[in-house]
């Protein structure tokens, strides 16, 4: 099963694609579409919309694990990264691919095994569950990993947000 993984945001958005073969995991590619400030919202979100779909084609992925939004203070930053959460939500269905969503605290129990782990555990996992020689960079591509990865551990526990 090839596995994408991605971590909403609008200056930021990680991806990460993984193939899961019994219990082994190999990366298949990774790394982030960015955004210019200078941007306005709607051409950011295009830009988004246009490369995601671009990595879509390129990698066919079986199906997409996004994480949820978590956001208890900045109300504003929570609905501008709500927007690109939605952009990547509407590039994968217009694909026809099912889409899983998760909390970090899933993603983090999916691979630490404690849902409150520090986000530097969920990224050494990533390296070592991988065979990285590094930590991808930014932390918003290890993120997007670790959802895929949380996918393929936790099948039987997920959220399925859309279907085919």
């Amino acid at each position: 099963m090839r596995i994408l993984g991605i971590d909403p945001g609008y200056a930021i958005m990680g991806y990460g694609i993984v193939d899961l073969k019994g219990n082994r995991f190999s990366v298949c590619g990774y790394g982030a579409v960015t955004t210019e400030a200078k941007e306005e919202m709607p051409s950011r979100l295009k830009q988004l919309y246009f490369e995601l779909m671009q990595i879509l084609e390129e990698y066919r992925p079986d199906v997409v694990s996004i994480e949820e939004l978590f956001f208890n203070k900045n109300t504003k930053t929570a609905l501008m990264v709500g927007q690109a959460r939605g952009v990547a939500i509407l590039a994968c269905a217009n694909s026809g691919i099912e889409i899983f969503e998760y909390t970090p605290l899933q993603i983090k129990q999916g691979l630490v095994g404690y849902g409150r782990a520090e986000k530097i555990q969920v990224q050494q996992m990533v390296k070592t569950l991988l065979n990285l020689s590094e930590i991808p960079k930014p932390d918003d591509v290890a993120d997007a990993l670790a959802a895929a990865i949380c996918h393929g551990h936790s099948s039987n526990y997920h959220k399925r947000l859309v279907g085919k």
